[in-house]
């Protein structure tokens, strides 16, 4: 059974904290180097719900691609939320661990792991990292379908094949309009229209994408059809904690650690519910 440091180790080799943004909150928050790991719980978000599910699991290592603390705080009392997942989770001797920006920009990361949901072909990363000399790694994928598709119809596909959440999958451009290459982002993408429209492809799908910045970026694409495809947030990096389960197993498997490795399925997205259109305003 290994220790928690070296299932770290394991961990920061796929996703080292040094490539991560420098406004990050990436690593290790909760746990002892010194303690054994023998379950492993992988979710999108470190809230209660997920942490509840860690203890009914008896997992000892939460591995979650969200921080707990992005921006620093002076407290962990248990009267704040964030502080009663910390109090739960060393009562109950579980880890936790966050990789965030640094999986974003992994070879494989959380874009490939999306591409890999939606049966895309990755091509190039869509923003490629500078510091990589194998021109792999960085954010974004830009890809390619086997099959040409209506807009219309890889809009489905992508309801299909990602979570379901109340949001679904919002459109922007013409669903008729055929697309060949897409670009795709896990998590909010809408700060990457440039790179976007430089990569000459049909349809962009990512999530949580803007009143403005959206309307301006199809108004100057009005006379080049671009699609924008706009994702739940939880549902388009949910794909990368399946990912990254496997690479965790097949290093378990390679060291003889024997880890039983796990992907929460409960659903993390904010929104709960969606109401049917009830007509324009007069």
């Amino acid at each position: 059974m290994p220790r928690l440091s070296e299932v770290i180790a394991a961990l920061e080799s796929l996703w080292p904290a040094e490539r991560a943004e420098s406004w990050d909150a990436v690593g290790t928050v909760v746990g002892d180097p010194g303690q054994d790991v023998s379950r492993v719980l992988f979710a999108v978000d470190p809230v209660q719900e997920i942490v509840d599910e860690a203890v009914k699991l008896d997992a000892d290592l939460l591995v979650t691609h969200h921080p707990l603390y992005l921006r620093g705080t002076t407290t962990v009392a248990a009267s704040h939320f964030k502080g009663r997942v910390v109090h739960t989770l060393i009562k109950n001797d579980i880890a936790l661990h966050v990789a965030h920006t640094n999986a974003d920009t992994a070879d494989p990361g959380v874009s490939d792991a999306l591409a890999g949901a939606l049966d895309l072909r990755v091509v190039r990363p869509l923003v490629p990292d500078p510091s990589d000399p194998s021109g792999r790694r960085g954010l974004g994928r830009v890809c390619e379908l086997d099959h040409p598709l209506p807009v219309r119809e890889f809009a489905l596909r992508a309801a299909e094949r990602l979570p379901a959440t109340a949001q679904g999958i919002r459109v922007a451009g013409d669903p008729e309009a055929v697309v060949r290459t897409i670009a795709v982002s896990g998590g909010s993408g809408d700060s990457l229209f440039d790179e976007v429209r430089a990569a000459g492809v049909d349809a962009f799908l990512t999530a949580d994408l803007r009143h403005h910045p959206v309307a301006e970026f199809m108004a100057a694409r009005a006379h080049t059809p671009l699609a924008l495809l706009d994702a739940a947030h939880w549902a388009t990096e949910w794909p990368w904690c399946e990912l990254a389960a496997a690479q965790l197993d097949e290093i378990s498997d390679r060291n003889g650690w024997d880890l039983r490795v796990h992907v929460s399925r409960t659903v993390t997205d904010p929104w709960t519910s969606h109401s049917p259109s009830i007509g324009a305003p007069n």
